[in-house]
């Protein structure tokens, strides 16, 4: 019995997750999975923290009981009427975490006010409306009884700090925010609460042709010196400009979270599963090490972006905005994965169960048509309504025109669930029950929902989601 007990806890410990491991689960899909399905699929896979950007009630109820540690959001939109009303944010405390802390209910550790409110982008639209929210969303939950459990934190995009030379240790706060960011440091030192910041390794090297692409993973290419530090990734040097520049404002201690990091697999020729397999392989080899920053050693706190891929989110930054996710549209694992960061991935996480999906059946050009300038028309037109992110040179379907215009008839096909006039295109589309999918270009079969299920509107996507494309890409001159 001894030996097949330690045989046992061994192998228990051989699957447990690297150390602060976590996944945003961003729900910007017009055909959402049910809650309850993706945290059953999150314990399996040992998944136990999740960070969101809202605080859906679906969601909510489903991670009630599960045990998952969750960070609940309030998006950018909503900034303004909280710093001025704080009778709004003891309402929104209440029915976004007070009501669901009952025993046996939602495990919150913190809530996320605003999405990267001070990106440049922004041209500060949120600068002067985010510490009076942070104020008032912590002075009802402290009022509430539970300030000291659920902390408020900030998640920022990396472009709130800067180096001019593209060293770590030149590293600084944008001067245009240094009043607003020193006022949210003194809050999270006095809360001890930590610094939240998403770093993408992917952008610096999308936004910048001169950037070493080996840079931008963890091989350990030509390194980078610095005050005697060695970088050769740039995840690191990105983290400690960022200790740089807490550093010079008096706040060196301060705990550091990162709130998203991650790989898309479509929409651009950096993107496609094996160069996210090879990123995720590297990020969590380097989490399980603990072996931390060339200035910060230890364990980090990771949040991976994201859980799934969304057709609703805004492609302004580029069209792989919609292909973050780990795990496709349909819940199913995209590539191997090896969450413990003990070898390279080689088998594939457990997927979403008992998703039902509409009839296989799919809307394509009708092989009749000869005039493929008038169908192209009609592809313009569906794309605008639907996800065509996948089509395009070095993308997962670089297809020959018909076949473009098959794939974009049958994105708007499935989107609109399937209905018969979906598939009409003036008289160009047709119905066929054979897969039309070719190589690598997958023409899907969309989910199948039940009523009141499906998430309309761009405008949701676009109010939560802060736009990456516009993110300050760190050391592109290396």
């Amino acid at each position: 019995m001894f030996p097949a007990w330690v045989f046992f806890i061994m192998l228990a410990a051989s699957t447990d997750l690297v150390r602060g491991l976590g996944v945003n689960w961003g729900q910007m899909s017009s055909h959402p999975l049910p809650p309850t399905d993706v945290v059953k699929m999150l314990k399996v896979n040992g998944i136990m923290k999740v960070k969101l950007f809202d605080a859906d009630p679906k969601t909510m109820k489903a991670l009630a009981g599960s045990g998952l540690d969750v960070m609940v959001g309030i998006p950018n939109e909503k900034l303004d009427k909280l710093s001025h009303e704080y009778e709004l944010a003891r309402k929104w405390v209440k029915e976004n975490v007070t009501e669901y802390l009952y025993k046996g209910g939602v495990s919150i550790s913190s809530v996320a006010v605003g999405n990267e409110p001070f990106l440049s982008s922004y041209n500060g639209s949120y600068v002067k409306t985010l510490f009076p929210s942070v104020k008032n969303i912590q002075r009802a939950l402290d009022e509430a009884g539970v300030g000291g459990k659920i902390k408020c934190v900030v998640p920022f995009n990396a472009d709130v700090y800067e180096s001019p030379s593209n060293k770590p240790s030149d590293g600084r706060f944008r001067k245009n925010i240094m009043k607003e960011m020193m006022e949210i440091l003194h809050f999270l030192r006095a809360k001890k609460a930590p610094f939240v910041v998403n770093i993408y390794p992917f952008l610096s090297l999308y936004q910048s042709s001169g950037f070493p692409q080996e840079f931008a993973f963890f091989d350990n290419g030509s390194p980078i010196r610095d005050k005697g530090a060695q970088y050769s990734n740039v995840f690191d040097a990105n983290y400690d400009t960022l200790l740089w520049a807490l550093k010079k404002v008096g706040f060196a201690n301060l705990d550091i979270v990162i709130g998203e990091v991650g790989w898309p697999t479509d929409g651009n020729g950096y993107c496609n599963n094996r160069l996210a397999k090879k990123f995720y392989d590297g990020l969590l080899k380097k989490l399980a090490s603990e072996e931390g920053t060339p200035l910060r050693k230890g364990y980090l706190e990771v949040y991976l972006f994201g859980l799934f891929d969304e057709d609703q989110k805004s492609i302004a930054p580029g069209d792989f905005e919609r292909h973050w996710g780990i795990f496709g549209y349909d819940g199913k694992p995209k590539f191997p994965m090896d969450l413990a960061g003990q070898k390279s991935g080689h088998q594939m996480l457990k997927g979403v169960e008992g998703v039902k999906y509409l009839e296989r059946q799919w809307c394509v050009l009708n092989s009749d048509v000869r005039n493929l300038s008038n169908a192209q028309v009609e592809l313009n037109y569906a794309c605008s309504m639907a996800d065509c992110t996948s089509l395009g040179k070095q993308r997962s379907c670089d297809l020959e025109l018909h076949d473009r215009i098959s794939y974009a008839f049958n994105e708007f096909y499935q989107n609109r669930d399937q209905d018969v006039r979906a598939c009409d295109f003036s008289g160009m589309g047709t119905k066929v029950t054979q897969d039309p999918s070719t190589g690598d270009c997958i023409f899907p079969v969309q989910v199948a929902l039940s009523a009141g299920e499906r998430r309309h509107g761009l405008s949701y996507a676009l109010s939560v989601f802060a736009p990456l494309f516009f993110i300050m890409s760190f050391f592109t001159l290396l």
